[in-house]
């Protein structure tokens, strides 16, 4: 019998995995490696016949009057605001109940840890109504405020860091306890440095989260110098009557680049925590 794993063979395997995961990986960036293809090219060299995939010159016009167009400066920086604030929101409220329901006893702890998750059966589109009718009888209708304050909260967030922080070996509460440690303390020095992996990836899921929405900010936000970047999307698709694909694409493209960014910052904390998860034992 061969062995797969041992001799030649173990150079094909690794060969034929790495030929798949090079496909995989062309097929997953292929819609972005055409979108920067076509932001770089003219209007007329979009419509040519035949198409062609790679620009004839490098056309960064584009990109200006996408820029420009419809105030694309502004709208990131909303979109950056209100992301960064949903996302320590979400993280801050969803460390403190997970906390709380994973290390605390208290009357009604079950129902009110049930009464969290069913908040996830709830779409935004079941609860759009009732949530624009509360926040404009707050009087927050087309401010800031009224943008963010139903993303605040996470039942996921919760979910994941009550669970998280259950496979924590209580002997290390235990131990805490002994030396003095209060439970804020336990939480702030212990709990959290073990944790990064897990902050870093809920902290981009939650970025997202907002920086993707669409429903609600188009529905709470009138004015075009308070949008966000998927309604500057929009924009540019409204901006003309024949849709320019270069412009369109080059927009796209900026709106992408801060989300990268931003996983790109979040990395090393994934590699910190991976190489931290032995400390639990």
């Amino acid at each position: 019998m061969f062995d797969l794993n041992r001799g030649p063979y173990s150079i094909y395997k690794k060969i034929a995995l790495h030929l798949v995961l090079i496909i995989i990986s062309f097929i997953v960036l292929m819609p972005i490696i055409f979108g920067i293809s076509v932001s770089m090219q003219p209007r007329a060299q979009i419509f040519s016949y035949p198409p062609s995939f790679l620009p004839d010159r490098l056309y960064f016009d584009n990109y200006i009057k996408a820029w420009n167009l419809v105030s694309l400066d502004k709208i990131l920086v909303n979109s950056i605001l209100a992301s960064s604030v949903v996302m320590l929101g979400k993280l801050g409220l969803g460390v403190l109940s997970g906390y709380a329901f994973s290390h605390f006893e208290f009357k009604y702890k079950k129902f009110l840890f049930f009464a969290v998750l069913f908040t996830l059966m709830l779409p935004m589109q079941v609860r759009v109504v009732p949530l624009f009718e509360f926040i404009s009888r707050l009087g927050l209708g087309n401010s800031f405020s009224g943008l963010v304050l139903p993303f605040l909260a996470s039942a996921t967030t919760t979910f994941l860091m009550r669970q998280h922080f259950l496979t924590i070996p209580k002997s290390i509460m235990e131990s805490a306890q002994i030396d003095g440690c209060g439970p804020f303390r336990f939480l702030f020095q212990i709990l959290l440095p073990l944790s990064g992996a897990n902050l870093a990836g809920l902290a981009v899921v939650n970025f997202l989260v907002m920086w993707n929405a669409y429903l609600w900010p188009l529905i709470i936000i009138n004015d075009d110098q308070k949008k966000l970047a998927q309604q500057g999307v929009k924009m540019l698709f409204a901006s003309s009557s024949e849709r320019d694909w270069g412009i369109i694409m080059a927009g796209t493209i900026m709106v992408v680049i801060p989300t990268l960014i931003v996983f790109l910052l979040a990395q090393k904390f994934f590699v910190k925590g991976i190489a931290t998860q032995g400390i639990k034992e």
